[in-house]
């Protein structure tokens, strides 16, 4: 049902994977598109679903694709998230990476924290502002620029809104040095 090189390969992704962010755990890069963390969900999932391992006599193959299974799916509930994601990619690119590897209860807490003390009035200058702060992580200048000019739109007394879209323009005026 599963060959050798299969249980080989699970057994030591199994072993590392306390050492794994959950983009490397789905296989792909920190700028991946909803839809390619979606792709690389469902291609892991299906080989490893706990099902397809239910009639296999070695308890260590069920134990390590469970165990790699569960990964899996957490990080797919944190990444297809948007605020998740982007507090999960500030955490694994900071100085405390080692210990921020799983999103736990205390960056749920932070997140709802951040949440309470989030920047903008209205839901569509927030939605705009997080956006461009990913965008920004990404190096995507323009586009941060034009989605905090959005977010200007709905507030535009927004004072860091205005200071970051001043960065967005600085970076872009470096750029085309």
């Amino acid at each position: 049902m599963h060959d050798q090189q299969f249980e080989v390969e699970l057994e030591v992704i199994a072993g590392l994977i306390d050492d794994l962010d959950y983009f490397q755990v789905l296989k792909i890069e920190q700028d991946a598109t909803p839809g390619q963390i979606k792709a690389a969900y469902y291609r892991e999932s299906r080989s490893l679903h706990p099902d397809k391992f239910f009639s296999a006599e070695s308890e260590e193959l069920k134990n390590n694709a469970l165990k790699v299974y569960k990964r899996v799916t957490e990080a797919y509930m944190v990444l297809k998230d948007h605020q998740k994601r982007a507090k999960y990619l500030a955490d694994i690119n900071g100085p405390d990476r080692a210990s921020k590897l799983r999103f736990s209860e205390e960056s749920e807490r932070e997140q709802k924290q951040g949440k309470e003390e989030e920047p903008g009035k209205t839901a569509p200058a927030r939605q705009s502002y997080r956006q461009a702060v990913l965008q920004m992580h990404d190096g995507q200048w323009d586009k941060a620029r034009r989605s905090l000019k959005t977010a200007l739109m709905y507030e535009p007394d927004n004072e860091l809104f205005r200071s970051k879209l001043e960065e967005c323009q600085e970076r872009l005026a470096e750029g085309s040095r």
